[in-house]
């Protein structure tokens, strides 16, 4: 279990730049992939970036040393980083503490806006890129399959019914707008912009979905009511109505620049507001300031959802309890199949030992049984190793669940079932 582990960014301990350095462009994620995981020496791994955090979660193979956070630094940045760097910019968690850190992450528990539930598309997406990339494994897999499956019952609680950075921006949008009958245009097809959508359509806001390829923004504009525009439409051309700009991207480069954003502040009826959830900006925010419109980044909607973020914590308690509880059991099974081999062969030498006992009888005290009998006494030694086989098979289970990993390593090297002479069939159980 403590080879599990996740290294990342988030806006917990980082600003939005700070975040965007470690990014990977969206497009090409699939094919970096594989190059992080040569970096980590062939670990099953899932890279989650979203708006405000990104995150490597892995399984190391064995002998590869715990921390990563170099290796990570430098497949995510291009560069090798200076002395410290990495563990000043990186955070990690390793064995029960990174699986906690995933199902909190999942459930919106570790989110800057406590409890919403836009993160669950996001890691379920990421697990689909790290499963086409064939990087995953079945560690990972199980890991991040309990995870959502966490994040879904937590949905279910009566208790959790979060708001998100998404209502968050839909709320500032309202608050621009005023009264005023106006159209705001939703750049990229994402979870935030979809969620943005729906909240703006209740408050009676048409909007206009602008993407690079038109389709998605044609099936996403059908959905909430409005109108799609590609983006290259919308760059040359912006409509005089577009009053705000909600842009989640997941580009590598601003996708307005200064002459598109000039021809947006100059042709709209109200100065546009501009909300940004890009990761790097979708909007230089120089840029923005520069013809004069409101821009609002990442770091504005993190310190707001700060403000309430404990009273947030404190509705979703039972969601915590049910982490806790599924943590547990999910604690006991990997456990239990870590050292799932060296149980197989510990029964294994007890049922070989009681083997060998009955033979040595058969052919020295007991050589005068007929078949009928010695094929009774041998069931009966079969019977009774693994009877005496479950004492010991129970108590390591408890032990792997409980005790480090070196523990019940100590067992099984005393016991020749080392990792070293695992698979031999020449190992005594007592070194006799």
């Amino acid at each position: 279990m403590q080879r599990i582990g996740v290294v990342g960014c988030s806006y917990r301990h980082a600003s939005a730049e700070q975040v965007a350095r470690f990014a990977l462009p969206r497009a090409t994620l699939e094919l970096e992939l594989p190059r992080l995981q040569a970096a980590l020496q062939g670990a099953e791994l899932l890279y989650l970036g979203t708006c405000n955090r990104v995150e490597v979660a892995f399984l190391l193979p064995e002998g590869v040393a715990p921390d990563v956070r170099p290796a990570v630094f430098q497949a995510l940045t291009g560069r090798a980083p200076a002395p410290a760097e990495a563990s000043a910019s990186l955070r990690a968690w390793t064995g029960e503490a990174a699986i906690e850190h995933l199902f909190l992450v999942a459930c919106g528990l570790d989110s800057a806006q406590a409890g919403e539930q836009e993160i669950y598309v996001q890691l379920r997406a990421a697990w689909e890129a790290a499963r086409n990339a064939q990087v995953s494994g079945p560690v990972i897999d199980r890991v991040v399959s309990e995870a959502l499956a966490m994040a879904r019952h937590a949905h279910r609680l009566a208790s959790h019914h979060a708001p998100s950075l998404a209502d968050l921006a839909a709320e500032r949008v309202s608050a621009h707008l005023g009264e005023r009958p106006a159209q705001v245009a939703l750049v990229g097809v994402s979870p935030m912009t979809r969620r943005c959508g729906m909240r703006l359509r209740e408050r009676g806001l048409s909007v206009l979905v602008v993407n690079r390829s038109l389709q998605p923004a044609q099936e996403l504009a059908a959905e909430l009511g409005g109108r799609a525009l590609s983006l290259e439409s919308f760059r040359s051309a912006p409509p005089p109505d577009c009053a705000a700009l909600i842009c989640a991207t997941g580009g590598t480069e601003p996708v307005l620049d200064a002459g598109a954003l000039e021809r947006l502040a100059g042709g709209a009826r109200y100065a546009p507001l501009i909300v940004d959830f890009g990761l790097p900006p979708n909007v230089d925010p120089a840029q923005a300031r520069a013809v004069r419109l409101e821009r609002i980044g990442m770091d504005d909607l993190v310190r707001a959802a700060r403000e309430d973020r404990v009273a947030h914590l404190l509705r979703l308690a039972p969601v915590r309890a049910a982490i806790d509880e599924r943590l547990a059991r999910l604690r006991s099974e990997l456990a239990a199949r870590a050292i799932g081999p060296q149980l197989a062969q510990l029964r294994t030498s007890f049922e070989r030992i009681a083997a060998e006992e009955v033979e040595r009888l058969l052919k020295s005290d007991l050589q005068h049984l007929d078949a009928g009998h010695r094929e009774r006494l041998c069931g009966w030694a079969q019977t009774l190793a693994h009877r005496l086989a479950h004492l010991p098979l129970s108590g390591l289970r408890a032990a792997a669940e409980h005790a480090s990993a070196e523990a019940t390593e100590a067992f099984f090297r005393e016991a020749r079932l080392s990792r070293a002479s695992r698979g031999s069939d020449t190992e005594e159980l007592d070194g006799e």
